[in-house]
């Protein structure tokens, strides 16, 4: 039996062939998403509050006869290399980061590694687009800033966006600068959009046209709109370049050059 509480279940993002669920089991959807229970292609969905449908369901659960799970063992830190990878900026993020943190994300080629590399274990500490939405990152970091000063918090914001994602909505930095936000950009800066690229490979449609995109200067873009930025090409700067930008209480941006080699979308 399979049980999903308060989070889509088909995202159709990519569609791979083969079978929604496995063979012999059972899906219940809980969900006070109408167009998720909607479109749900197998299973049964339930229209319910899911926080109330936990305290509903606590009461018929009986205590487990068997030992808890072992906690998740750390990942090792990356090795070193002359390249700054995906794996090493999230590393490196992690370690530079406040604990109470707020993550806002659209780098989707690199989505896998930065889930593993950067855990969130508090409410309202990660935000994220749907599906594939184009030029989300920039300017939900400026409206989380914004809330977050609304409620009086002074958690740091840190925004990680693709160099393809960052042109969709680049002029966000301008507000950020105009109302003095908090908020460390980070632009992963791989020379290419690497998810279509990725797309290409699994739909074995090489040689695509239009996917690389050279010459592009964020530092250049951000200074034009009255953000500080720098460029850190070298994994030994990494590290002091994060942390300057996490102390920063204006908004920064860091264009980090990684290694442009294109992961598996699965």
């Amino acid at each position: 039996m399979i049980v999903v509480i308060g989070a889509p279940v088909f995202r159709y993002y990519p569609h791979v062939p083969g079978d929604y669920i496995p063979a012999g089991s059972r899906l219940f959807h809980i969900t006070d998403d109408p167009a998720e229970a909607g479109r749900a292609p197998v299973g049964e969905s339930v229209l319910a509050d899911p926080g109330r449908a936990c305290a509903v369901l606590a009461d018929y659960v009986a205590p487990p006869d068997r030992a808890p799970p072992p906690a998740r063992s750390k990942l090792p830190q990356p090795e070193s290399a002359t390249k700054i990878t995906a794996d090493f900026l999230y590393h490196s993020i992690n370690e530079a980061r406040p604990q109470d943190s707020v993550l806002v994300q659209e780098s989707l080629s690199t989505l896998k590694m930065r889930r593993q590399r950067l855990p969130t274990s508090r409410s309202r500490s990660f935000f994220s687009m749907s599906s594939g939405v184009l030029g989300y990152g920039l300017p939900a970091a400026v409206g989380v800033a914004l809330a977050e000063r609304d409620k009086g918090g002074d958690r740091k914001i840190v925004c990680i966006v693709g160099d393809g994602a960052a042109n969709y909505v680049i002029q966000a930095l301008w507000t950020a600068a105009q109302h003095r936000l908090p908020i460390l950009f980070v632009i992963p800066r791989n020379g290419a959009y690497n998810i279509l690229k990725s797309f290409a490979h699994l739909l074995e449609t090489p040689g695509v046209p239009g996917l690389d995109l050279p010459g592009l200067n964020f530092v250049s873009l951000a200074a034009g709109y009255g953000v500080i930025a720098e460029r850190v090409s070298d994994p030994a700067l990494l590290a002091s370049a994060l942390r300057c930008g996490m102390a920063s209480e204006t908004p920064h941006l860091i264009e980090v050059e990684i290694d442009p080699a294109v992961p598996p979308l699965i």
